[in-house]
């Protein structure tokens, strides 16, 4: 399928300015091929009205929403498109208290609800692993590293960080949230963010010891005694890190809960990902896209994503005004 998207607001504005528009633009992204019945993979079927589907072979019904992140709403699809628009162009990310204003809604827990929605949809299944050159390190988010000691520290969230090379710039990055630095920890994050076979170069934790036994050529700089700062020694990894602490400050003003960074971070890549694309439709075109391929998003997973978590996190004791939109956030309507 051809890469369809609107290349200015103007363009956007005359593409998607109905319901029945916006519902096509779905069916295209869903089944380029053609309309395939999600329980039998029959390409057969009729429409029963404007919004369902029926499959020939099983009868089966459905709809190009049913099963995606749209599933079950009672907002027009054409304010849907609007906000995922206005989400994508922004260049330094977008707040719910700016999706509120720009769209009108009259709640602030249901702009943050659909911009979680979004932010799950901002990781495509299956994608590439980093490859070639690759530096690894972590990072806190929370409090200046300054203030923090070791490896580990109460009530700080520890992040680990991939930056791919790109000659002498960056190509993509991967982060995540992990409970500690232990080599377990840290094997298990290389070997689901980077090809074998690649150059991993991170400093001297013995976290990293075994990198090498992992199949990929392993790179090794100590830190200590050096009178260069780890920012110099490490620099793609470090100025990614400081990138993404200035976005959480300057974009969200910090307040970002624990147990929910992990998609802040996923929003984080897929923006830096894609920071070299000519047209800001293009972000459009891929947050859609992914949209229709991911698992409907229910509202309690997004209040409690810990229990679909893969990782073993601590409790934490810091509240944010995230931690409040939490418990406002089961009284949203309009979802």
């Amino acid at each position: 399928m051809e890469e369809e998207y609107p290349r200015n607001v103007m363009e956007f504005e005359v593409k998607f300015a109905t319901e029945e528009s916006c519902r096509a633009y779905l069916f295209r992204m869903r089944w380029p091929d053609g309309f395939r019945c999600p329980r039998c993979g029959n390409s057969e079927s009729w429409s029963i009205g404007k919004v369902l589907v029926r499959c020939a072979a099983c009868r089966h019904l459905t709809s190009v929403t049913a099963g995606t992140i749209f599933q079950d709403t009672h907002t027009p699809l054409t304010i849907w498109f609007r906000a995922m628009w206005w989400v994508t162009t922004q260049k330094n990310g977008a707040s719910a208290l700016g999706l509120q204003r720009i769209l009108g809604l009259k709640s602030y827990e249901t702009a943050w609800t659909w911009l979680h929605k979004f932010r799950r949809a901002m990781v495509r299944p299956g994608r590439d692993l980093l490859c070639e050159r690759v530096e690894i390190d972590e990072c806190y988010i929370g409090a200046p590293e300054e203030e923090m000691h070791g490896r580990g520290a109460a009530d700080k969230t520890l992040v680990v960080v991939a930056v791919e090379e790109s000659g002498s710039g960056i190509g993509r990055i991967r982060f995540r949230q992990i409970p500690n630095a232990s080599a377990a920890t840290l094997n298990r994050f290389i070997r689901e963010s980077v090809a074998p076979g690649s150059v991993v170069h991170t400093d001297g934790w013995q976290g990293y010891r075994k990198v090498g036994s992992l199949g990929y050529a392993h790179e090794v700089t100590v830190l200590t005694g050096r009178k260069e700062k780890a920012s110099e020694l490490l620099p793609h990894v470090h100025l990614v890190i400081s990138l993404l602490k200035r976005w959480l400050m300057g974009t969200h003003q910090g307040a970002v809960s624990h147990k929910h960074l992990d998609y802040y971070l996923d929003e984080f890549a897929f923006r830096f990902n894609r920071r070299k694309s000519m047209n800001r439709g293009k972000l459009f075109y891929r947050l859609v896209q992914q949209a229709v391929a991911i698992e409907p998003v229910p509202l309690d997973v997004i209040l409690h994503p810990e229990k679909q978590q893969t990782w073993k996190l601590p409790p934490r004791k810091s509240r944010s005004r995230e931690a409040d939109t939490d418990r406002l956030a089961v009284q949203a309507t309009g979802l």
